[in-house]
């Protein structure tokens, strides 16, 4: 269902804290990726979202640090670091705006959870969104996209029932985070000692 020409380079951005990234984010994402015929799919880490502020629990650098790690050597798979460049909170209508000045000769599908896509026509600008990217909401089993004039679409991605909040509660209980997240990551957290205290 790709919606772009043969000269358009078709680019997805899979925004979020990432807080940190686990298998189902990246599941999520190559699965979109495939059945919308994207040429590269972006994770594109907040430095702030506007309604988690001051809740992210590992600091910008070392959640975009765990991303690179966890992308690294995956086709068509990148890390999209422009809000990290930018003053929070991370507005997604300016970064997309951003991006369009810079990459003149892509097209943008904006791709989000349905969590997310509830809270979409609260988000700042949020009537410019469907201007600026193609909003395309990831569809599992049992949870139907919602409803709004500003989505596109939905693309049915599998159901990993992994959380973030899941993954902190086990590293705060000293309990193994293997499998729940790349190897790689799961060494970068025991390094740097993340997610010990706090949330």
């Amino acid at each position: 269902m790709p919606a772009t020409s043969s000269s358009t380079r078709a680019i997805g951005l899979f925004g979020g804290s990432f807080d940190p990234i686990h298998h189902g984010h990246l599941i999520a994402g190559q699965a979109a990726a495939e059945r919308l015929g994207l040429d590269e799919l972006r994770y594109m880490p907040a430095r702030e979202q506007p309604f988690k502020r001051g809740l992210h629990a590992a600091p910008a650098a070392d959640r975009a640090a765990m991303l690179e790690l966890a992308v690294a050597g995956a086709p068509k798979l990148a890390v999209e670091p422009i809000e990290l460049g930018r003053p929070g909170p991370s507005y997604t209508a300016e970064t997309l705006r951003a991006l369009r000045v810079r990459e003149p000769g892509a097209a943008f599908t904006l791709l989000l959870g349905s969590d997310a896509a509830l809270e979409l026509e609260a988000w700042h600008d949020a009537a410019a969104l469907p201007g600026l990217a193609r909003i395309v909401v990831f569809a599992r089993a049992g949870i139907p996209v919602p409803p709004s004039s500003l989505i596109s679409a939905g693309v049915e991605v599998p159901a990993v029932e992994i959380s973030a909040t899941d993954i902190r509660e086990r590293v705060r209980a000293g309990r193994s985070i293997r499998y729940w997240v790349p190897d790689r990551v799961a060494e970068y957290v025991a390094r740097h000692r993340l997610y010990l205290d706090g949330a």
